[in-house]
C-alpha cells in the first residue's frame, strides 16, 4: 500500500535547530498486486488522441459490377462509403470476398493497386492511379521492388461467395484497391466486399 511521508522544509525553525528529516523510507514498497488495463489508444507527440484498432466483424464496402466483358477490368472497392478506398492502417490482413456469374476459361487476375488519384497518400498527390503496388516484400531479395499482390489466374466457383485471406503483405497501405481483371472468356457480373484484421 502506498502513502505519503512528510520532510522539513529546508527553511524551517526546526531544520535550523539541527533537526534533519528522511522524506523517504530506507525500504520502498513496492504494490504486489494485479490490476486488468484497458488499452484503448494513446496520445502522439503532436498531443492528438489515437485510438487501437480492433479486428472488422462484418464485410463492408460491398459493390457490383455488371456485364463486365471478357478482358475488361474493375476497381474496387467502389467510390463509395466511409472505408473507400481501403485504408489498411493499423491493419495486418484482409479477407477478400468474389461472387461472380462466370468462372471459367483463366478465371480473374486479381492486383492489389494504388487508390484514386482525387485522395492524398499522407499528404502527396497526384498518384499513380490504378498502378500496381510494388515494394520489397521478398526475404530472398529485399533489396529489390517486386509486385506485392498479383494473383494472375484465380478460378471461382459461380454464384456464391469466393473469400480469400491475404495476410501480412498489404499491411498499413494506404489508398488500397485492386483491380479485378475477367479473364473466363465470357461476360460476367463481379461482385465484391472486404474485411480487415488486425
Amino acid at each position: 500500500m502506498a502513502y505519503n511521508r512528510e520532510g522539513y522544509a529546508p527553511w524551517s525553525l526546526t531544520r535550523k535547530a539541527g533537526v534533519q528529516s528522511a522524506t523517504v523510507d530506507g525500504d520502498i514498497e513496492v504494490p504486489q498486486y494485479i490490476q486488468p488495463v484497458l488499452d484503448t489508444g494513446f496520445v502522439d507527440d503532436k498531443g492528438d488522441w489515437k485510438g487501437v484498432k480492433s479486428s472488422e466483424e462484418q464485410f463492408h464496402s460491398f459493390g457490383k459490377d455488371e456485364a463486365i466483358a471478357n478482358g475488361a477490368s474493375i476497381l474496387a472497392p467502389q467510390a463509395t462509403g466511409s472505408t473507400w478506398p481501403l485504408d489498411m492502417t493499423g491493419f495486418n490482413d484482409l479477407f477478400i470476398a468474389l461472387r461472380v456469374t462466370e468462372g471459367g476459361g483463366s478465371g480473374y487476375r486479381i492486383e492489389a493497386v494504388m487508390g484514386p488519384d482525387t485522395n492524398t497518400f499522407a499528404n502527396l498527390q497526384p498518384l499513380n492511379a490504378a498502378g500496381t503496388l510494388r515494394g520489397n516484400v521478398s526475404q530472398s531479395a529485399p533489396q529489390d521492388f517486386e509486385d506485392i499482390f498479383v494473383e494472375s489466374a484465380q478460378a471461382l466457383a459461380q454464384d456464391v461467395w469466393n473469400i480469400f485471406s491475404i495476410n501480412k503483405v498489404l499491411k498499413n497501405q494506404k489508398l488500397l484497391q485492386f483491380k479485378i481483371t475477367n479473364n473466363t472468356g465470357a461476360q460476367s457480373d463481379i461482385e465484391t466486399a472486404f474485411l480487415r484484421l488486425v
